[in-house]
C-alpha cells in the first residue's frame, strides 16, 4: 500500500489505490468514481430535501458516485463500532431510489465486480463491454479479500435490506420534510 491515505478505513483505501493504478484507472466497475472521503457536499442535504446541513448528518460518510447520473454511496454510521469497514452502505439513487445495498464494504466490493447496473434490476440482458479494468479488479478482489463476483446480486441486496433497511429508515425518518418522510415511511411498511 502507498503513503497516501484516503480514508480511515483501510479496506476502501485498498481500493483507491487499485482505482489510481493503471488497471483501475479507466474504470473497474460501471460508473463507480470515489468522492473525497467523507464529502459533505454529495447531495445528500439535496436529496433528503433540507435547506441547510443538520447535524444529523454525520452518521452518513458519503464516498463515492454510483453511477454516471448523481447516484451515490454512503457508510450509515448505524452504532459506534470500530470497523468501519463493516458499516452498511446505502445507495442513494438519482430517482429517488433509497436502498441499503450491502452490509460492509466487501459485499459492495463484490457487487461491484458484477460490472453492471445490478441496481436497477434490470430484466432483459446487454451486450456491453467490461469495463477496462474489469478483469484486473477481479484479481485485485481475489488477492486482497478472497472474494468473487456474486452469482447473484439479490442475495446481498436481500441481506443487506433485512438487517438495516427497516432499521435505517426508522432512523431517517424524523430527520426529513414531512413529503419525504411520507414516502420512506412507504417503503418502510414493506418491511413490516
Amino acid at each position: 500500500m502507498t503513503d497516501i491515505t484516503y480514508s480511515l478505513i483501510p479496506e476502501l483505501n485498498l481500493l483507491k489505490e487499485f482505482d489510481e493504478s493503471p488497471a483501475g484507472r479507466y474504470g473497474f466497475a460501471d460508473g463507480f468514481e470515489f468522492y473525497t472521503y467523507d464529502r459533505r457536499d454529495a447531495g445528500l442535504v439535496e436529496w433528503l430535501g433540507l435547506d441547510q446541513e443538520k447535524p444529523f448528518l454525520d452518521r452518513l460518510i458519503p464516498f463515492a458516485q454510483a453511477t454516471g447520473s448523481g447516484s451515490f454511496y454512503a457508510l450509515w454510521r448505524c452504532d459506534d463500532r470500530e470497523d468501519l469497514a463493516t458499516l452498511p452502505v446505502v445507495f442513494f439513487g438519482d430517482e429517488g431510489d433509497l436502498d441499503v445495498v450491502a452490509r460492509g464494504l466487501r459485499e459492495l466490493f463484490q457487487l461491484l465486480a458484477l460490472d453492471d447496473e445490478w441496481y436497477l434490476h434490470k430484466d432483459e440482458e446487454e451486450d456491453e463491454e467490461p469495463s477496462a479494468g474489469h478483469e484486473e479488479y477481479l484479481a485485485w478482489l481475489e488477492r486482497h479479500f478472497g472474494l468473487a463476483a456474486p452469482e447473484d446480486a439479490d442475495v446481498i441486496l436481500e441481506a443487506a435490506g433485512d438487517e438495516y433497511g427497516a432499521r435505517f429508515l426508522r432512523w431517517l425518518i424524523p430527520h426529513v420534510p414531512e413529503d419525504i418522510a411520507e414516502t420512506l415511511r412507504e417503503d418502510l411498511s414493506a418491511f413490516e
